[in-house]
């Protein structure tokens, strides 16, 4: 055993002597390469379809619009296999969306940490409901939600916690205009770099 691993030490000291040379057999030169030969120029439409943030005063909601009911619909096709039929999530690996407890107003989560984090219990920015839903859902093809359906799936989702009215439709104006009920339970972090951000 002992001399197997000898041979082995020996095996890497000679082959990375061996790279060594390799690398310095252009003339002695140790400066890297100026390219590696991998990737490609970022192109524009590229970098725009990415560009997608939405902040919390909903500065970046684009065009579009979307009804309680189309969400509805649209839950019931592409998201209640892994959300469960009404948000009620499916333990272990998807937590509930829906369920606006009175108690957890009190922000009992700084008490209870098994307190279910719903949307409507502990989300703060309505806006970011939006953002996280056309960035990351579905689950299988996160991004292939156009505005309109995230709209609507939105919509629903407030809806479904109690937040906006059954009746209602969302927009990029509306949308920001609504109050969740955990937001002033939320604190901004406006800490900058260096000696503030411990």
């Amino acid at each position: 055993m002992k001399r197997d691993f000898s041979a082995a030490l020996v095996s890497a000291v000679l082959f990375t002597l061996a790279c060594s040379g390799a690398a310095s057999s252009d003339g002695g030169s140790s400066a890297p390469p100026r390219s590696y030969g991998l990737g490609r120029p970022a192109a524009v439409e590229h970098v725009a379809a990415l560009d997608v943030d939405v902040l919390p005063d909903g500065t970046g909601l684009p065009e579009g619009s979307g009804t309680v009911a189309q969400g509805a619909t649209i839950y019931g096709a592409k998201c209640a296999s892994c959300h469960g039929a009404k948000g009620e999530g499916i333990a272990p690996a998807y937590p509930p969306l829906v369920g606006r407890d009175s108690a957890m107003e009190g922000f009992a989560f700084a008490k209870d940490w098994k307190a279910p984090k719903t949307i409507g219990n502990y989300w703060p920015y309505a806006s970011t409901v939006f953002d996280y839903v056309r960035r990351a859902m579905p689950h299988a093809a996160p991004g292939s939600l156009s505005n309109d359906e995230t709209y609507a799936l939105t919509a629903w989702l407030l809806a479904a916690n109690g937040v906006i009215a059954r009746e209602a439709a969302l927009d990029a104006k509306s949308l920001a205009s609504v109050k969740m009920p955990a937001a002033a339970r939320f604190v901004r972090d406006n800490r900058r770099a260096g000696r503030e951000v411990r």
